[in-house]
C-alpha cells in the first residue's frame, strides 16, 4: 500500500509527512515517482496545511520540462510509490489517544524515591528530609569543580545537492549561546553529487542539550533536512 488519493485531506497528509524528511519521493534525485505523485495533484498542496508538500511541490514543479527524460517506470501509478501499509496511521485521530493512555501507564509506574508508602508523609519526616537535602545541596554547591565539557561531532544534512553549503554553514554557525565553541568542519559526501556538513562543537554540558541545538539547526528548513551525532565524547 502506497499513497492515498490525493484529493482527500488524509491523501495530502501522507504526502506531506512522506516529503518532510525527503527531497523526493525516492532516493535524492528525482525520478518518475516524483512525476506521477506530481500529476496526480491538480493544484499545489495548502501551503499552512501542508508546508513540505508545498515545498516537494514547487520544486518539481520547475523540472516539469525534463519530465519525460527522468528515470524511473512511467507506467506505474503515484500508489505505487510511498510509505508501506505498516508505516501508516489509519486512524490517525485514535493516534493520541493511545499515546495518552501509554504516557498515563507510565505514570503510574513511577516510583517516588523521597516519598513514605503513606500516602500522606508525617510532617516531622518530611521537615527532616528537607533540611538534609538542603544542607547537601548547600555542601554540594560550596565545591568548586571545572565545568563538564564535551566534544561533538555532528552531522548536518541538506535537502539535495543544490543547497548551497555556504549559507548553510554560516546559518550554523550563526547559533551563539553561552557554553558553546563551534569548530573545525569539513563537507563529506553521501552520494547523488550531496554533501552533508560535519562539523566538531565544544559544549559544557550544563549549558547546552544537544537534542535542543540539533531542533534549533533543523529549523534552517531552507538549508537543512536533518542532523545527526557522528560522535560525542567527554573532555
Amino acid at each position: 500500500m502506497g499513497f492515498l488519493d490525493f484529493a482527500t485531506n488524509a491523501g495530502l497528509s501522507l504526502l506531506d509527512n512522506w516529503v518532510k524528511t525527503r527531497s523526493y519521493i525516492l532516493g535524492y534525485t528525482p525520478s518518475q515517482a516524483d512525476v506521477k505523485a506530481f500529476q496526480a495533484l491538480k493544484s499545489a498542496p495548502a501551503v499552512e496545511q501542508y508546508p513540505h508538500a508545498y515545498r516537494w511541490y514547487k520544486h518539481i514543479s520547475s523540472l516539469e520540462s525534463e519530465f519525460s527524460a527522468l528515470p524511473g517506470d512511467p507506467s506505474k501509478a503515484y500508489t505505487a510509490y510511498g510509505p508501506e501499509s505498516s508505516d501508516l496511521t489509519l486512524n490517525p485521530a485514535k493516534a493520541p489517544e493511545k499515546e495518552a493512555a501509554k504516557g498515563g501507564d507510565e505514570d503510574d509506574d513511577e516510583v517516588d524515591l523521597f516519598g513514605s508508602d503513606d500516602e500522606e508523609e508525617d510532617a516531622e519526616a518530611a521537615k527532616v528530609r528537607e533540611q538534609r537535602l538542603a544542607e547537601y545541596a548547600q555542601k554540594k554547591a560550596g565545591k568548586s569543580k571545572p565545568a563538564a565539557k564535551s566534544i561533538v561531532t555532528m552531522d548536518v544534512k541538506p535537502w539535495d545537492d543544490e543547497t548551497d553549503m555556504k549559507e548553510l554553514e554560516a546559518a550554523v554557525r550563526g547559533i551563539e549561546k553561552d557554553g558553546l565553541v563551534w569548530g573545525g568542519s569539513k563537507l563529506v559526501p553521501v552520494g547523488f553529487g550531496i554533501k552533508k556538513l560535519q562539523i566538531n562543537i565544544v559544549i559544557e554540558d550544563e549549558k547546552i542539550s544537544t537534542n535542543d541545538l540539533q531542533e534549533e539547526i533543523e529549523g534552517f528548513e531552507d538549508f537543512v533536512q536533518s542532523t545527526d551525532i557522528a560522535a560525542m565524547q567527554k573532555l
